[in-house]
């Protein structure tokens, strides 16, 4: 193998012929059907989020049943990951997005139909298979669009459309209930749904097939190991402990038997072949701990805004657009360096940034000014945009040629899990402590703290080796 050297970090080894990228306009086109894909599955997830009240009282269901349209999706969504990036390197990076695409749409509709919770639930865990299909190949997908000197900023261009994602869903849907009904939050995936999956049907590359038999008995444990971690977790930090134990053993048997099945496979649906990979460990260990810190933020943060700070919602939605601000803007800048500087350096000062502008929060007084929330939470976001594209970049470069999907899928698997699990730390610091709006800051901190850390042991990593 040869290193680029437009790469100074040597972070990864790649086949030029295998990573060539496309140029002008194929790539244009290719990259708009990767990321109106991605905003498609992004988009549902947090737009979903403010319709819930409505659903629940339309659906004549209690608030705790209709989290379900959420804890579905996501659910599903992290379950399916692994597996779908594995089969998606047996059948086409291309095809299996174009699969996730129609599959979503057939949920949408499934969704905006719906007449009961059970139908709602079910039809949004079909859309997050969906969103897994699209999603579990993703990144794998950009390494083939853009050559391997320019990854970094076609990494960092698909950072600011998952920005983007993020912070226009909430908008979107209060706009469409402000002048509709619930169901047409899932309606008008139909026409971007249809753009993305006509794009991405003349746009996207053919990229190298694998040859290995689909892996049917390490899927389904894979699904099982992941499903039953989610909901045992989720149990016990709401004080189910029975249930709660019952299925957080069944996730330790599960996870028992998916790694014994997989030891000797050669291209692991859980990629232990690349998790045994130092700097590819690391760099998925920095993003699961960077999404943890910003989950414990995003979550708890509307929690602090109107219990400690006295903030109507109105004004808490503003407050909170500064994140997501920092966030695509910073995506956007760090594109231009992240391929010429390695992600020891960039991703550790981000996450660093990202823990200065918890702690700045974390001291305000309740009486502090609007602005004041404002400019903290900006900088939190600017971090958390500085560290993302080049620790994504760092993941796919450590990966070798024909595990592209094992790494799309494990970037994919670090971001959810690490969002998964803020919310569940969000969730059981609320059931400890009375007033734990402060507490959830000053744990995003440290976590974005340790996450600089780690990051930054990159560097030893690399010195140690070469000595």
């Amino acid at each position: 193998m040869v290193a680029s050297k437009a790469d100074p970090s040597l972070e990864g080894e790649y086949d030029p012929e295998r990573h060539a990228g496309l140029y002008g306009a194929q790539r244009i086109k290719a990259m708009t059907a990767v990321l109106l894909a991605l905003l498609l599955s992004i988009l549902d997830y947090s737009v979903a989020n403010v319709a819930l009240p409505s659903i629940a009282t339309d659906l004549h269901s209690d608030p705790s049943q209709a989290i379900w349209v959420v804890n579905a999706y996501q659910l599903a969504n992290l379950s399916c990951l692994l597996p779908l990036a594995a089969l998606g390197a047996r059948i086409g990076f291309g095809r299996m997005s174009q699969i996730g695409i129609l599959l979503f749409l057939v949920a949408s509709a499934a969704c905006a139909l719906s007449h009961t919770m059970l139908e709602i639930t079910l039809a949004r865990a079909l859309q997050g298979i969906g969103g897994s299909c699209v999603m579990s190949v993703n990144i794998a997908l950009v390494r083939f669009i853009y050559p391997h000197k320019l990854l970094g900023r076609g990494i960092a261009i698909n950072g600011l459309f998952v920005g983007l994602g993020v912070a226009l869903g909430p908008t979107i849907g209060s706009f469409i209930l402000s002048v509709s009904s619930w169901p047409w939050i899932f309606w008008v995936n139909l026409p971007l749904g249809g753009l993305a999956f006509i794009l991405s049907s003349m746009a996207l590359p053919k990229t190298p097939r694998s040859a290995l038999k689909v892996d049917i008995p390490g899927s389904l444990l894979t699904v099982a190991s992941f499903a039953l971690t989610g909901i045992g977790l989720d149990s016990l930090m709401h004080g189910d402990f029975v249930p709660g134990i019952g299925l957080t053993v069944g996730s330790i048997v599960c996870w028992a038997l998916l790694l014994r099945w997989q030891r000797d496979h050669v291209e692991p649906i859980v990629p232990l072949d690349l998790l045994k990979r130092g700097p590819f460990l690391i760099a998925c260990l920095v993003g699961f701990s960077g999404f943890v810190a910003s989950n414990l933020y995003i979550v708890a943060m509307p929690f602090t805004l109107t219990e400690a700070f006295h903030r109507n919602p109105a004004t808490v939605g503003l407050l909170i657009a500064p994140w997501a601000i920092g966030v695509a803007s910073m995506s956007f800048i760090v594109g231009r360096v992240a391929d010429r500087f390695p992600a020891s350096m960039l991703s550790s000062l981000g996450l660093l940034v990202t823990a200065i502008g918890f702690v700045l929060l974390w001291t305000l007084s309740p009486e502090a000014s609007n602005s004041a929330i404002a400019w903290r939470t900006l900088v939190a976001g600017l971090g958390f945009g500085l560290f993302q594209p080049p620790n994504n970049r760092a993941i796919m470069v450590t990966a070798p040629p024909g595990r592209e999907g094992g790494a799309s899928g494990m970037l994919s698997v670090s971001r959810l899990s690490g969002q998964t699990t803020g919310a569940l730390l969000v969730a059981g610091l609320f059931t400890i402590f009375p007033h734990p709006a402060f507490i959830c800051l000053g744990a995003a901190a440290c976590v974005a703290a340790s996450g600089a850390l780690l990051s930054a042991a990159r560097a030893w990593f690399k010195v140690s080796k070469v000595s």
